[in-house]
């Protein structure tokens, strides 16, 4: 059972795009689906003059990551800092199980003997 977290969209200096608007609805159920401690995602889409900059802020329990990323099209650059807030994500969730079992094994280690 996954939850679809709260997207906020905020397009500053550029016009709305209603396909950006679903992409990043998609690209927030994806990540939420894999991700279930997420449950805020907050993209800002702005134009600075020579192409466009996304800023991406994701929060949840035990998780607050953010990035950015520019490219020189409005949805490229949206798509980018999907990735990067994925790939943040993915390292943080592996640094939570990893440090689990390495203590789970130093403990057996300690009381084995």
């Amino acid at each position: 059972m996954s939850n679809n977290p709260a997207v906020v969209i905020h397009f500053r200096d550029c016009e709305q795009d209603e396909q950006v608007r679903e992409t990043i609805e998609r690209h927030s159920a994806r990540l939420a689906q894999e991700f279930q401690e997420i449950n805020h995602v907050e993209i800002s889409l702005s134009s600075d003059g020579v192409g466009f900059t996304a800023h991406g802020h994701v929060t949840g329990k035990g998780t607050n990551v953010a990035t950015h990323s520019s490219a020189s099209e409005l949805r490229p650059a949206a798509d980018l800092v999907f990735d990067k807030v994925e790939r943040q994500l993915r390292k943080l969730h592996d640094k939570r199980i990893f440090a689990q079992r390495r203590e789970a094994q130093r403990t057996r280690r300690e009381v084995g003997g």
